[in-house]
C-alpha cells in the first residue's frame, strides 16, 4: 500500500498576512511556525512506513494539534504521546496521522476523509480533533454546525471525536450534537470541554496558542479515556 500512498500533510493554503506579520515581529510565534513544514514532512515519512507494517491501524484526522505543532518534536504532540502510551500498554499498532496545520472541517471533508476511505485496511481506531480554526474566526463559524454534521455522517461507526472547548454558540451546538450521537452509540465523545485542562498556564508553546509537551500530555489523557470507553485496545 505504501508506494501508492501520496497523501501530503502540508496545507494547500498559503500562510495568512496577519500570521506572517506576527511571525516577523514575535520570535515565539516564528519559532512555532518554523515547525510547520518539517513536522508535516516527518509525518508523511512516518505514514508511508506505517502502511508497510502489519498490525491494527489507527488513523488520526485533524489540524495542527493533531500534527503536534508547538511540541518539542512531531511525536510529542497528543497523538505521538498517546501512541507511546498505548504501545506501552501492549497495543502494537500502526499510526497514520492525516493532520494538517490550519485545517478546518471542510479540509477534513475534502482531503482527509477521502484518504481514510481509500485505505485498503479498515482502521480499528479513528480519532478526530478539528474545528478550532473554524470557531475562532467569525466568517468560518458560518455553517460550521452543518459541516460538522456532514463530517459525522461520513465517519466510521465508533470514531472518537473531540468537542470544542470554546464558548461560542457554534461550539456549544457541536457539543450537543456529539453528546447525542455518543448516547446513541454512533461515536465516542472525546470531552475536551469538561475533561481538558482547567488552566493552560505552563501548558502553551511560545506562540501562546498551541500546546507544549505538557499541554499535549493532558490532551492525550482525555483521548486515552475515550479509547478506554471505546474498548478498542486489547
Amino acid at each position: 500500500m505504501a508506494p501508492d500512498f501520496h497523501y501530503s500533510n502540508r496545507s494547500e493554503r498559503p500562510r495568512g498576512p496577519v500570521l506572517s506579520a506576527l511571525s516577523a515581529v514575535f520570535p515565539g510565534i516564528r519559532a512555532v511556525q518554523d515547525q510547520v513544514q518539517p513536522y508535516a514532512v516527518w509525518w508523511e515519512a512516518h505514514n508511508r512506513r506505517a502502511l508497510t507494517q502489519p498490525g491494527p491501524l489507527w488513523v488520526a484526522l485533524g489540524d495542527s494539534m493533531t500534527q503536534g505543532i508547538g511540541a518539542s518534536a512531531p511525536d510529542r504532540g497528543w497523538v505521538g504521546q498517546l501512541s507511546g502510551r498505548l504501545t506501552a500498554r501492549g497495543w502494537d499498532h500502526r499510526l497514520v496521522n492525516l493532520g494538517v496545520n490550519g485545517a478546518r472541517v471542510e479540509d477534513v471533508l475534502d482531503r482527509q476523509l477521502p484518504t481514510l476511505e481509500a485505505l485498503t485496511t479498515p482502521p480499528v481506531l479513528v480519532t478526530v480533533v478539528i474545528g478550532s480554526n473554524d470557531v475562532v474566526v467569525r466568517r468560518h463559524r458560518r455553517g460550521l454546525v452543518e459541516r460538522f454534521e456532514q463530517l459525522l455522517d461520513r465517519l466510521p461507526a465508533g470514531a472518537l471525536v473531540s468537542n470544542l472547548p470554546n464558548p461560542h454558540r457554534e461550539a456549544r451546538a457541536v457539543d450537543a450534537m456529539l453528546r447525542e450521537r455518543d448516547a446513541a452509540g454512533r461515536l465516542v465523545l472525546v470531552d475536551m470541554r469538561h475533561d481538558g485542562p482547567r488552566s493552560w498556564r505552563g501548558r502553551l508553546a511560545s506562540d501562546k496558542f498551541h500546546p507544549n509537551d505538557l499541554g499535549y500530555a493532558d490532551m492525550a489523557s482525555v483521548v486515552e479515556r475515550a479509547v478506554d470507553r471505546a474498548d478498542v485496545v486489547d
